[in-house]
């Protein structure tokens, strides 16, 4: 892309964005959507970024515990929530602690399973099994999303409920997620792409976080499960698949 003189380049995720960073700091690159900016360094600040690289962040101080309240109101009596996160992810370091804070106000008690590596899964599902935790969170980032269908699978097996960050998991057969809409992030950085093609410093142009959710409850997996869904948490879904 470099040789070929490129005027701009859309991309996300973290591993794209480093990549780039090698071969260029000039070209201007705008995020679709990615983890935090600032904590991975690619910018300066979330209203100024310098630098050549801006766009939209998928995190928002307010997920982990609408996810953990959801998982509260499906099951009313749950006092011990596992957390399975990539704990070589910085971003995803933040995401725990907010997770942490968030089951704290909430009377929750977190086990942390930390996996980097396929070879990270045995063990993590052992804990998993061993320490009796009730209910799952699963914080995605692109490691855990590769490995979505073995997570998906040991949570079916293993009659737990699990609330995870993206859709993805549930499109291969998870219980519910609760996410940023990734595809409105990526309409809304089109008119990043216009205003910098027109001019505009990629520096100039503050990072945004997401303005849209969505809650998607997988029926079919609750049903597999034994779980009942409330009827008053199903009334809020924006997806229900049945």
């Amino acid at each position: 892309m470099v040789s070929d003189n490129v005027d701009l380049v859309v991309t996300h995720g973290d591993a794209a964005i480093r990549a780039l960073k090698q071969v260029s700091k000039t070209i201007p690159i705008v995020v679709g959507v990615t983890g935090d900016l600032v904590i991975t360094g690619h910018a300066a600040s979330l209203a100024r970024p310098g630098g050549n690289i801006t766009g939209f962040v998928d995190t928002s101080p307010d997920l982990s515990g609408k996810r953990l309240e959801l998982l509260k109101e499906i099951l009313p009596k749950v006092s011990r929530i596992a957390v399975l996160w990539n704990g070589a992810n910085p971003v995803k370091i933040l995401d725990f602690k907010e997770t942490e804070t968030a089951a704290h106000a909430l009377g929750l008690k977190l086990q942390s399973v930390e996996v980097s590596a396929p070879k990270d899964f045995e063990n993590g599902f052992k804990a998993l099994t061993t320490q009796h935790s009730r209910a799952l969170v699963v914080l995605q980032d692109a490691f855990t999303i590769a490995n979505a269908g073995k997570i998906v699978n040991f949570a079916a097996k293993s009659h737990l409920p699990a609330m995870y960050g993206s859709s993805e998991f549930v499109d291969v057969g998870g219980l519910m997620s609760y996410a940023a809409n990734f595809p409105d992030l990526f309409r809304r950085s089109a008119a990043y792409v216009d205003k910098i093609l027109k001019g505009t410093k990629a520096a100039e142009m503050p990072v945004q976080q997401p303005t849209k959710f969505e809650f998607i409850v997988n029926l079919k997996t609750a049903k597999q499960i034994g779980l009942a869904i409330p009827a008053n948490v199903l009334a809020r879904a924006d997806k229900v698949i049945r």
